[in-house]
């Protein structure tokens, strides 16, 4: 018997009318939720690139998404069937200051689809034209903030890191103006969700309770089933256990970003999604050089997003998405503040032991330890004083794990620290760890390759890549893109993707693409 996912395949392919099979639930939401409108047709859209297994996955014909005639969809330039483009309403606290609105500006939920996998998502086009939350804004996009999103996020779904995905992007043969002329571009973004943290907010600052709940019930029978009930239940029940499932995920979530250096950049609640995936990749980066006080966003003067921060952001997030579900959480306005701040404590203990367990699995440790936190702890200090590479130095130290790794696996390891020596003591107090453990060398060495990844989207190369794309040479981003989905093979002859950048190639800085 032929299982569902078969059946929306062919279902897909024996209709050419159809791109996508879509089922929209976000769309049968009150009016309010919502501003409907169409994308804004633009006049010579080209495909750049196209994520052909993502598509598989979503019951998608790949070959089919790069016929003229999709192209067109992609581009916003044609409304496929079955799609209702809406722009979702939302608020946010933009570094720290409350915008009671905000709102899809330069983006469109087109409708959902159920992928192969039985999981439905939301197809969006991001830079498809204004709609009327855009704010004086273009709507639209440019093709290298386009392209970074496609590049990182996919790094991130290699990693293993939940993730919004990027199935294309495409050229407008438009050009959009920022601090100086840009070509246009579309990306077609994959989520979960597009459902925010600043969504719930934008209701309680209406105090549309109604539309409170009818949000939280959409959430909860999307991404938290599990803490549904049909029986009777006191007033809050169900939404205080949704409550408690976002903040266990982005607690999660928000270690994982700390396990592989990874910096989003702009934190506000109106780009943290409520379904625990990385959303809204704009200033983002991968650090180079390990400090917990790294910024790479140009517009985060104050640091308010520095990779260190990101955890007591991640849980001020959530304090702000407690404040919006007050009213559904009680109907005692104390027992409701106590609910929520019951939710809220457990961030911290939940963050930490996600820390652990990744860092933990980092140094090639099986089994935990009281002293495990300090020993991961040393080694990010001696790192920082150092100027050691983040990436290379969990990389190297998988190589000395090695059954008879020798001097050149030390001398690779010890030559990322500006003084060798610094880090010479620590060493040996991790290998009277690992004595410690009942696994065999070549088990701990499979393992530490198995999270510690060789690859990573390099801000440098990143930006080669981008600017080749700018000039029409797509290689550089083809030839990266295939890099990163094997993040931890060593993959023979692409070693220099693995190289920190020179000093004359380091990237200081990254830019919000609105």
């Amino acid at each position: 018997m032929p299982d569902a996912s078969d059946t929306v395949l062919r279902d897909v392919v024996s209709h050419p009318e159809a791109i996508f099979a879509f089922d929209n639930s976000y769309a049968r939401m009150p009016s309010r939720f919502f501003a409907r409108v169409d994308p804004t047709p633009v006049s010579a859209p080209r495909l750049i690139c196209l994520n052909r297994g993502l598509a598989i996955e979503l019951g998608v014909d790949p070959d089919r998404l790069g016929n003229a005639d999709a192209v067109q969809v992609l581009a916003g330039a044609t409304v496929p069937e079955g799609a209702e483009p809406l722009a979702m309403a939302y608020a946010g606290h933009q570094f720290g200051n409350f915008v009671p609105q905000l709102g899809d500006g330069r983006a469109l939920l087109l409708g959902e689809v159920i992928g192969r996998d039985g999981v439905r998502r939301d197809i969006q086009l991001k830079g498809s034209g204004p709609t009327p939350f855009s704010r004086r804004g273009d709507g639209r996009a440019a093709l290298g903030p386009a392209l970074r999103e496609f590049i990182v996020s996919e790094a991130m779904a290699a990693l293993g890191i939940p993730t919004t995905r990027s199935l294309a992007v495409v050229a407008t043969g438009e050009t959009v103006r920022r601090e100086r002329p840009l070509q246009g571009a579309v990306l077609t973004r994959v989520a979960r969700s597009h459902v925010r943290v600043g969504t719930f907010q934008f209701f309680r600052a209406r105090e549309d309770v109604d539309g409170l709940r009818l949000l939280a019930d959409h959430v909860i029978a999307r991404h938290y089933p599990e803490v549904a009930s049909s029986d009777p239940a006191p007033l809050g029940t169900q939404y205080r256990a949704m409550l408690e499932q976002v903040v266990a995920r982005t607690a999660a979530l928000i270690a994982l970003w700390q396990s592989v250096g990874f910096i989003h950049g702009v934190m506000n609640t109106d780009n943290m999604q409520v379904a625990g995936e990385t959303i809204d990749y704009g200033p983002c980066a991968f650090m180079d050089s390990f400090h917990p006080g790294t910024v790479y966003s140009s517009i985060d003067a104050g640091g308010r997003y520095a990779y260190g921060n990101q955890p007591q952001i991640g849980h001020w997030n959530m304090a702000r998405l407690a404040e919006a579900m007050l009213p559904l959480l009680g109907s005692d306005p104390q027992e409701a503040v106590d609910a929520a701040n019951a939710a809220l404590a457990t961030f911290p203990d939940r963050f930490q032991a996600a820390w652990d367990a990744a860092f933990r699995r980092k140094l090639g440790l099986m089994t935990g330890q009281d002293t495990d936190r300090t020993l991961a702890h040393d080694l990010l200090t001696i790192m920082a004083g150092q100027g050691a590479d983040f990436t290379l130095t969990f990389r190297r130290l998988s190589d000395l794990a090695a059954p008879g790794a020798g001097e050149e696996a030390m001398a690779a390891f010890r030559s990322l620290f500006a003084q060798p020596m610094a880090v010479d003591d620590w060493l040996a107090t991790w290998r009277q760890r690992t004595a410690q453990e009942a696994g065999e060398p070549m088990e701990r060495l499979r393992a530490m390759r198995n999270v510690n990844p060789a690859f990573i989207p390099r801000n440098h190369q990143v930006e080669h890549a981008l600017v080749a794309a700018e000039t029409g040479t797509t290689g550089p981003l083809e030839d990266l893109v295939e890099v990163l989905r094997r993040p931890f093979d060593n993959q023979p002859g692409r070693a220099a993707y693995a190289l920190p950048p020179r000093p004359e190639q380091v990237v200081a800085a990254t830019f919000c693409g609105t």
